[in-house]
């Protein structure tokens, strides 16, 4: 975060940088020698930017550790039961029907589409076969294929619109403010509790359902509560940054293979390392083609992309072993 904040195409010191934060704190005061402008750059530009990067980026990987867990499978991703499908139709018919400019109303359609993404497939799963972990896969997979759909449906009919239709579902954090922080942030506190409160119970499911039965834990409740938990830690990462990808699958392993598979540890340090992550792709994201800007999720794509296949390389070797 710190990088986040000192890095860019203006420079400014450090010194008076941690000077004018200080400046912020209740009973403090201090001088930081900023200019006016110095001081809008860091406090309206990069600030809002880098707090976002890093919540967007926290909550992806701690996600995707939650669905890892559930589902057992280390390949699980936050966008594994729709959230990411439901999250482009919101976004995407706003920005093509809403009278006017849309942009305050992107976040809020995105994070609506991606609850109600996820709760059809869970839904559909849950009629299809009882909530197990290979039906919801499925129904997930399915329900993005028929939102996916609907989206392409939307952004032809509305042709217009499709530059700023892919702006965002290429991720960014460019446009995050301060009110729009606030406004996802009791999500973001609710889901981020919930899952790092179920890191013992989600050790107990790894050794199997009937041995945790036979424990005394509800297999079922908790599998629903990580599922709640991340597809809501998902939906708000998506209202803010947009559609994300690797972040949810290359962090976790990361910090499985540094500190173990117990997602007591598992999912703490997955959250910061997630968001260390995106900060530091934001950074390269606008310092890398300056003065212009990569779309965030090109960069993340660049690095979990070759990741992916060195993950599958390492399952598969596994596997024959």
């Amino acid at each position: 975060m710190a990088t986040g904040l000192l890095v860019g195409a203006a420079d400014v010191a450090p010194r008076a940088v941690a000077l004018e934060l200080l400046d912020h704190l209740p009973g403090v005061h201090t001088d930081s020698g900023l200019t006016r402008l110095e001081k809008n750059l860091l406090l309206e530009i990069r600030l809002p930017r880098v707090l976002a990067a890093a919540m967007v980026g926290g909550l992806l990987a701690l996600a995707g550790a939650g669905y890892q867990g559930v589902f057992r499978n280390p390949l699980a991703d936050p966008y594994l039961l729709g959230a990411a499908a439901g999250a482009g139709v919101g976004a995407t018919a706003t920005i093509a029907m809403w009278p006017g400019d849309p942009a305050a109303a992107v976040p809020v359609a995105a994070f609506a589409g991606a609850l109600a993404g996820v709760a059809l497939a869970y839904a559909l799963g849950s009629a299809a076969g009882g909530g197990g972990t290979a039906t919801l896969l499925l129904a997930g997979v399915a329900v993005s294929a028929f939102l996916g759909a609907v989206q392409t449906f939307l952004m032809q009919r509305d042709a217009q619109e499709l530059q700023r239709i892919y702006s965002w579902v290429l991720g960014g954090v460019a446009a995050a403010d301060g009110s729009q922080l606030l406004a996802v942030l009791p999500y973001a506190a609710v889901s981020t509790v919930v899952l790092l409160l179920h890191g013992r119970l989600l050790d107990l499911l790894g050794v199997g359902d009937e041995e945790a039965v036979a424990l005394g834990l509800s297999a079922r409740r908790v599998r629903v509560l990580v599922l709640a938990a991340a597809s809501l830690a998902t939906a708000t990462a998506v209202a803010v940054g947009g559609l994300i990808g690797f972040v949810g699958i290359v962090v976790p392993h990361v910090v499985r293979r540094l500190a173990g598979t117990s997602y007591r540890a598992v999912l703490p340090l997955s959250l910061l390392a997630g968001a260390a992550f995106l900060v530091l792709a934001d950074v390269l994201a606008r310092t890398a083609v300056a003065p212009g800007e990569l779309p965030l999720g090109v960069v993340t794509a660049f690095v979990g992309g070759p990741f992916f296949v060195l993950v599958l390389r390492a399952v598969r070797g596994r596997s024959a072993l």
